[in-house]
Order: C-alpha cells, then sequence, then structure tokens
C-alpha cells in the first residue's frame, strides 16, 4: 500500500498573502487542522492550527479582543507559516511515510510528485491504513505468539491456525521488545473454524501466546 492510497486528494491551501483569519475560517469549515501555503500554485510552507494557537496566545496578552480580531486579520500565511518542509511522493509505501512523520514529530505530510503538490496525508490517514491492514473491523480472532526468528515459523502457526478451520486475515510482525532471535507475530484470522480447539493446540505448542476471540 502506497501514499496515494491513502492521502487526500482534494487539499484545502492558503496563499502566502492570506491573513490567519483566513486560516483559521478554512480548517473550521473543512474540519482540518493543517494547510499547505502556496505562492503562484508552488508549496512555500504549512500552517496548523497549533501554529495560529501559539501566536494568537502571545498577542492575546497586549491586546484587547478587538485588537487582536485586526491583527489576525491583517498577520499573513508568510509570516509564521513552517518552511523547510518535509514531503513525501504518492509513491512512497504508507508505512515509510508513517516512520518519517513520527521520527520528525509531524502530524501531516504534504505529497509532492513532480514538484507539484499532489495530496497532503496525515496521522489520521496513517490511522485509516492500519485499521484497514489489520483487518482489525472486520473482526476475526487475534493470535498474538512470540516466534523463532527463522524461515517457516510463521508458516507453522499459520498450518495450525488452517488446521482449526480458520483462514488468515492479516499477518503483522514485529521485533520490538523481544531478545534477539525471535520475533513477536500478530495473525488475525477470518472463517468459523473451532476456537476452542485453535485456542488449546496453540497455548499446547507454543510457550508464548495469547488468543484472543473476535
Amino acid at each position: 500500500m502506497y501514499v496515494s492510497d491513502w492521502m487526500m486528494k482534494k487539499v484545502i491551501t492558503v496563499d502566502v498573502d492570506d491573513s490567519i483569519s483566513d486560516a483559521v475560517s478554512l480548517m473550521k469549515d473543512n474540519k482540518i487542522k493543517h494547510l499547505p501555503v502556496l505562492q503562484q500554485g508552488n508549496l512555500r510552507g504549512i500552517i496548523s492550527d497549533r501554529d495560529i494557537k501559539e501566536y494568537s496566545p502571545s498577542k492575546a496578552t497586549v491586546l484587547d479582543i478587538y485588537e487582536l480580531h485586526y491583527l489576525l486579520a491583517k498577520t499573513k500565511m508568510k509570516e509564521i507559516m513552517r518552511t523547510g518542509l518535509i514531503t513525501t511522493g504518492s509513491n512512497t509505501p504508507v508505512e515509510e511515510a508513517a516512520m518519517t512523520m513520527m521520527d520528525h514529530d509531524i502530524g501531516c505530510l504534504p505529497v509532492v510528485d513532480q514538484g507539484r503538490l499532489a495530496g497532503i496525508v496525515t496521522r489520521r490517514d496513517i490511522y485509516r491504513a492500519l485499521v484497514d491492514i489489520t483487518g482489525v473491523r472486520h473482526g476475526g480472532h487475534r493470535v498474538d505468539v512470540l516466534l523463532e526468528d527463522r524461515s517457516g515459523s510463521i508458516k507453522e502457526v499459520a498450518d495450525v491456525i488452517r488446521k482449526h478451520g480458520f483462514s488468515l486475515r492479516s499477518i503483522l510482525t514485529s521485533y520490538e521488545g523481544v531478545k534477539e532471535g525471535f520475533r513477536n507475530v500478530v495473525i488475525r484470522t477470518a472463517g468459523d473454524g473451532n476456537y476452542m480447539s485453535l485456542k488449546g493446540a496453540l497455548e499446547k505448542a507454543y510457550k508464548i501466546v495469547q488468543v484472543r476471540k473476535g
């Protein structure tokens, strides 16, 4: 799965000469938290609701409400937008985009193809991708098992699952928090097999396993 599968293709943007008031209205009307900032169609920066909140209180301490509204209507995007943007491409694997957002502690990535803004991917889009990839919305039982990190170890547990009348909906693997030579594997099942017999067989075959009924 790629960024193109999850990004918002219809991007709401502002111009470098638009005001903070313009940005606030767009965010409220469209229920969004980030706005790419353009200049003559080219991406120049980005503004978030957090940027606006951080800018406004510092001014509010010395201004009355009328002066504050005037300031927000006068202050332009180019004065407070974030530059030095981190972007991604539509053909980037979605997990790489998620890693970039996590490593840089950012809430979105503008998607740029051939120098033009093609979309935007946000944390919410990453959450949607995770829900879809795991298949959690479709139910099924969840098998969490610690396996040796060797060829065929996943097939062995998958064979046990199939033997008890289930198919595989998704398989995820992680090395986080486990000792070297092992990996944690999470399998979500599909089908109407025998849950109790599957649970018993897995608990007999593996020392560390949890089977959660879906």
